[in-house]
């Protein structure tokens, strides 16, 4: 069951640079990536297949699927390549006395 919430996933520190990684914040698992000192929190189930996008590549503000490349923005959620056709769910990440904190509505 998911439960809402904020959720301490670790210090920003512990996630490198291009790093994705599979957290669970609450029930839901969501892929948290590492893009310049910036952090992203997107769904960690692709849309298309159902494919672990924890598991995929980063190159900038783009994952891509495993499975069949689906691209994804992490900033927005927004498909930017086929064969996915539906957004992925993004959860704001903000840091909080040296905590990477991930809400989940």
């Amino acid at each position: 069951m998911i439960q809402g919430g904020r959720y301490n996933i670790g210090s920003p520190e512990s996630f490198g640079p291009g790093e994705i990684r599979a957290v669970n914040a609450g029930g839901e698992i969501v892929a948290v990536v590492n893009v310049d000192g910036d952090f992203y929190a997107v769904a960690d189930t692709c849309t298309h297949a159902e494919a672990s996008l924890s598991e995929g590549d980063l190159d900038g503000h783009t994952i891509a699927c495993p499975l069949h490349g689906a691209e994804f923005d992490v900033k927005t959620g927004e498909v930017l390549a086929l064969p996915a056709t539906s957004p992925i769910e993004t959860f704001p990440v903000d840091i909080e006395d040296g905590n990477l904190i991930v809400t989940i509505p």
